[in-house]
């Protein structure tokens, strides 16, 4: 069952380079039928999930200074984490304990 759904109107403000996924993560992934696509788009909309209100900033002014931004979603398999690096050259769908 997915946990998001993609809004298509949610415009993409983030470059997010290769897209790729941690053992860890892939098998909450498939364990749990989530919609990992749907996240990824959440996070490069914007959408930075269940951080803190000061990750949030931190985030949104990543956007502008090109700095690493970080997304955290809670789902039925515990929190999955995305995180766009600071050169915008790749992103990794994890687990919180595998980075």
């Amino acid at each position: 069952m997915p946990i998001a759904h993609t809004d298509p109107s949610r415009a993409v403000r983030l470059p997010l380079g290769h897209v790729v996924a941690t053992p860890g993560a892939l098998d909450v992934v498939r364990a749990h039928g989530l919609d990992v696509l749907a996240l990824v788009h959440r996070h490069a909309s914007g959408d930075w999930g269940t951080v803190s209100e000061h990750d949030a900033r931190a985030n949104d002014l990543a956007l502008q200074n090109g700095t690493r931004v970080l997304s955290a979603y809670d789902t039925p398999g515990g929190r999955l984490w995305i995180i766009t690096e600071a050169d915008r050259s790749a992103t990794t769908v994890l687990l919180p304990s595998e980075y």
